[in-house]
């Protein structure tokens, strides 16, 4: 058996793995990559590109009009694989080891704490990183296991339209697919468990699942499915009560679980939750050579959570620095249209820690121009202020996932709100709706302030 010794080995070749062996090996360290699968991950393969690629296929065809034909749905799968196959370069494995990177293919597993195993080759290293990423959730439903099912691993492997998309779960990622497959000509049903966006803020949340409803998807809620059956191009869901819904495809997007099977990690003392790895603030396991990051840390199922935790450990691993992560700053959107972002506290958080100290905000965008001149009149901006800064802002509309970005750095920043009152945008933009939250917040300490009233007045009188 081989021997490798390095400072730096990442497990799992995802978008955060990618990120700590890019940044650590360009800085200095000898990096080794172990990769099981694809490299790229779940965000390139399966998730973020992808499904932003057919839901993109799924505009154009609406904004052409008309029935969309069997052809449509072809050439938009087929975008979709050209899209990875144009970004598949940049997280390939002659890209990486061009920086210096040495790649090894295979499922990696410790046989110690200091120590891990692939193909017959033992790596050991001063520290380790694990980002192997999440899988779909299937939960253990009756007759899963005697009919065809997608998951977001598979649904975009299909060549031909489906009939009627049955969509378990009404999430993100059930409701993103539903509307792409709907706007390229299926029919889609989502039966949801509980409350379809049930993490969002519910106003925002009414506003999207009003407009899906309205292009034509069945969104059922309060559905708890009991039982599949049927066969390929017939499927039947029942939920409790005995209702039953049936369609010819079927997708299950419940949910997501972290991998960790295959990694072996009791033998190198690293504890685990129902979450996944269990780590500090500062992304350490119980193991104090090994960090966790990306979803298979607990703390969030984003690529964009996952490139800012690579960043926090590369601080540590390289230069010594302390170094811990935080969560409020994350934000986070759903792409259906219209879109709805968050970032920091929710209403309902932000009223139980800031208590009386808090004030919220509310702009439509039917009173934005560039809206009003586009017809994009439907959503708005919440923003919640404490201490004169931001602590939470909800877009739901055109572009939020876009106009969010103003605010994700106000709160990444601990910057007031007065950073973004003072800033001036070009007119008429969409943009204009973030300041806007902020004038809001100004307004209300301005204009209906007696105080400043008196002091205008006196001003007056005194002035030449």
């Amino acid at each position: 058996m081989s021997t490798i010794k390095t400072d730096i080995c990442v497990i799992g070749g995802g978008s955060g793995g990618l990120s700590v062996a890019a940044g650590a090996v360009q800085m200095g360290a000898r990096v080794v990559l172990i990769e099981g699968h694809k490299m790229g991950g779940d965000c390139l393969n399966y998730g973020c590109v992808p499904s932003k690629a057919l839901l993109a296929q799924a505009r154009d065809a609406k904004a052409r009009g008309g029935t969309p034909s069997p052809a449509d749905f072809t050439n938009a799968m087929a975008h979709v694989k050209a899209t990875i196959a144009t970004i598949e370069p940049h997280d390939s494995v002659e890209r990486f080891e061009g920086l210096g990177v040495q790649v090894l293919q295979g499922y990696g597993r410790f046989t110690g704490p200091d120590t891990v195993e692939v193909n017959g080759t033992k790596v050991t290293a001063r520290r380790f990183v694990i980002s192997t990423g999440s899988a779909p959730f299937v939960p253990p439903i009756e007759g899963i296991e005697t009919i065809p099912y997608m998951t977001n691993e598979t649904i975009f492997d299909q060549q031909a339209r489906p009939g009627h998309l049955l969509v378990i779960g009404g999430g993100p990622i059930g409701l993103e697919m539903a509307l792409a497959h709907k706007r390229l000509g299926s029919e889609v049903t989502v039966i949801e468990g509980a409350k379809a966006m049930g993490r969002d803020d519910p106003e925002a949340a009414e506003i999207v699942l009003a407009s899906l409803r309205a292009e034509g998807i069945d969104i059922v809620e309060g559905a708890q499915v009991e039982k599949l059956s049927g066969r390929a191009g017939a499927i039947e869901v029942q939920v409790k009560g005995g209702t039953i819904f049936t369609g010819t495809h079927l997708l299950v997007a419940v949910g997501r679980k972290p991998n960790l099977d295959k990694l072996d990690l009791d033998r190198a003392g690293v504890k685990t939750d129902r979450g996944g790895v269990k780590v500090g603030m500062d992304l350490r396991s119980t193991n104090k050579r090994v960090y966790a990051i990306g979803d298979v840390a607990g703390k969030g199922q984003f690529t964009h959570l996952a490139g800012y935790q690579a960043g926090i450990i590369i601080r540590a691993m390289l230069f010594g620095l302390p170094a811990k992560s935080r969560a409020d700053h994350i934000p986070h959107v759903t792409y259906t249209d219209p879109e709805l972002a968050h970032v920091g506290l929710s209403e309902s958080d932000a009223r139980k820690e800031y208590g009386i100290k808090l004030s919220v905000h509310k702009v439509g965008y039917d009173q934005i121009d560039r809206a009003q001149a586009e017809g994009a009149t439907t959503g708005f901006l919440k923003l919640m202020v404490a201490n004169g800064r931001p602590v939470g802002c909800t877009i739901v509309g055109k572009q939020a996932g876009e106009l969010i970005a103003p605010y994700a750095l106000a709160i990444a920043n601990n910057l007031k709100l007065s950073a973004i009152a003072n800033t001036v945008l070009p007119y008429p933009t969409l943009a204009e709706i973030g300041k806007r939250g902020a004038g809001a917040y100004f307004s209300v300490k301005l204009f209906d302030n007696p105080t400043v009233k008196r002091v205008v007045r006196l001003v007056q009188k005194w002035l030449p």
